[in-house]
């Protein structure tokens, strides 16, 4: 079995919002979810040698999976779609869908931030429909809960408090309005215009 190897998003450092010591423990997170995810699929490969028997060690094994292998995934995309040189909005087809999907562009921007606000851990994220052909907000509480089966995801940004109360406390509000300013609109169109060609 290959690892995963931890991807470097160090390119992200001095990105206006986000303080590099932020970003640093952030990324060293990060690295724990793929360390863990490693460690799992090797324990994983070892029982199966040696054909052990599925005790209940085994299964909250296989629960905590999805945690440490989402953690590394949603880590991933968060990263991904924040960038130091931020355009300050979508264009094109995405502007149109969330405008069409949401009454107005200007409602959708509402409506995601208010999803971010949600008293709580978690992460807010909009995913593609590509049964229903729409956009969504959504709210992930956990890792391993509230995803949409099936939708792709194509803007996250994480909400646990580890993704910004170092730099702003309790002003999550602050913090959301800096992530907006860094989204990184062309990988998040990219993303769009991916998952309608998978359709």
């Amino acid at each position: 079995m290959t690892p995963y190897s931890p991807r470097s998003f160090t390119h992200l450092l001095g990105t206006a919002g986000f303080s590099d010591k932020i970003l640093k423990d952030h990324f060293s997170l990060y690295e724990g979810y793929v360390t863990n995810t490693n460690k799992l699929l090797t324990q994983f490969e070892e029982d199966r040698r040696a054909e052990a028997p599925a005790t209940p060690e085994y299964a909250e094994l296989k629960r905590r999976f999805g945690w440490e292998f989402n953690g590394m995934r949603l880590h991933e995309t968060y990263f991904d779609n924040i960038s130091r040189r931020s355009r300050g909005g979508a264009s094109g087809d995405l502007k149109t869908q969330l405008g069409a999907d949401f009454g107005s562009y200007d409602k959708w921007v509402h409506d995601f931030k208010a999803t971010g606000a949600i008293r709580g851990i978690g992460w807010a994220a909009v995913h593609w429909d590509p049964i229903g052909k729409r956009v969504m907000n959504s709210w992930l509480n956990e890792h391993d809960r509230g995803e949409l089966a099936g939708c792709p995801v194509l803007l996250l940004m994480d909400v646990f408090e580890h993704a910004f109360m170092a730099d702003y406390g309790t002003k999550r509000a602050d913090y959301i309005e800096a992530f907006f300013a860094a989204i990184d609109w062309d990988r998040v169109e990219a993303r769009f215009e991916s998952a309608r060609r998978k359709e």
